[in-house]
Order: C-alpha cells, then structure tokens, then sequence
C-alpha cells in the first residue's frame, strides 16, 4: 500500500510546504504595480502572463524561484495607457516580450522571509529583494495541492532603463521612478 506524502511540513514549529517543485498556476497568478502619477495619485497596473515555479527544498534556504512574465499582458484598466506601456517609450514588448526573475538566494524564518534574485525587465538584469511570504496551503477539489505566496519590493523604473518621462510646469514628473511591485500566487504541487 502506497501513502501520499503530505504536502505540507512543520519547521521550527510552523507549517511549510513540503519539498518539491511547486508550479505556478497561471489563472491564479498576479504581479502587480503601482507608480504615482503627477507623483500624487495612485496607478495600478497587473499582468495576467505569468509562469514559473518554486522548488521547495528540504532546508529552505536552498529553495529557488523562477518567473517569466509576457510583457504584452499588461493591464491597468485604461487600454490608451496600456498601448503606451507596451510601446517602445517604455516596456518596449517587441524588442522585450519576457521579463524574468530568478533567485540567487533565499532567507527563511517562519513563514516569511528575503528571497534576492536577477530581476531581468527591458533586456536590464538586477538584483532585488523581494519580502515574501507563505500564505498557506489548500487541496482544491480536484486533490490538488496549492501553496500560495507574496511578495513585495520596490524597484526604481529608470535602473531598468524605463526613462520615458515629462516634467510639468511645476517641475515635478508626470510618472514616478519608484515602483511596487506585488505579487499573490497560488501553486500547485508537480507529481514525482
């Protein structure tokens, strides 16, 4: 008789997802952002093409996590301004249709933690450190096994080479350099 292992483990007293690789479910992916306009009002945009995956490891410090996002997914609820994010003034999705991330390293403690990685947008590779959090683990009704996760960073634009910009008459910019970014994923558990 074969047993299924649990998808979850208790490390330092808390609950983790147990190791293997926990793949990205697309439908249930967001990496958002929010820039200020005229540097006072809040805009948010998401994208819906996200993939990757997060290999859980047995000590969770040698876990890693990969994402590729299509660029041209892009929305912010107005398509004008979506047109323009996506035309070569800013994330040029011809010459960049892909932005990467993939970690280098991973801080764990409880059920949060610093994962660093290349962050790769508009053909520009840096590092960033993203605050992440395990948010919990679910079977959904087809017996799969999810683990969902956050993470937030800040991120200045124009390091990435997004410098597309106007200055107003009061000498202010139109569009922010400093980004959040914030991302929820749900994952789902590979087989072995």
């Amino acid at each position: 008789m074969t047993t299924t292992p649990m998808p979850v483990r208790t490390v330092d007293g808390v609950t983790l997802p147990a190791p293997g690789s926990w793949r990205i479910d697309p439908g249930h992916a967001e990496v958002a952002f929010v820039g200020r306009h005229f540097l006072i009002t809040k805009v948010r945009g998401r994208f819906t093409g996200v993939r990757g995956a997060v290999a859980v490891a047995e000590a969770p410090a040698d876990s890693s996590v990969t994402v590729d996002i299509d660029m041209a997914t892009v929305d912010s609820g107005d398509a004008t301004r979506d047109e323009h994010l996506r035309s070569a003034d800013l994330f040029d999705v011809e010459r960049y249709p892909t932005a990467t991330f993939r970690s280098t390293e991973v801080r764990w403690h409880g059920t949060q933690g610093t994962v660093t990685g290349e962050l790769t947008v508009h053909g520009v590779s840096r590092s960033v450190e993203l605050a992440a959090e395990f948010r919990g683990h679910v079977r959904d009704p087809w017996g799969g096994d999810r683990a969902v996760f956050s993470a937030t960073t800040t991120i200045d634009r124009e390091a990435f080479g997004l410098t597309w910009n106007m200055v107003l008459d009061s000498g202010s910019l139109l569009v922010s350099r400093e980004i959040t970014v914030e991302i929820e994923v749900e994952t789902v558990l590979e087989p072995h």
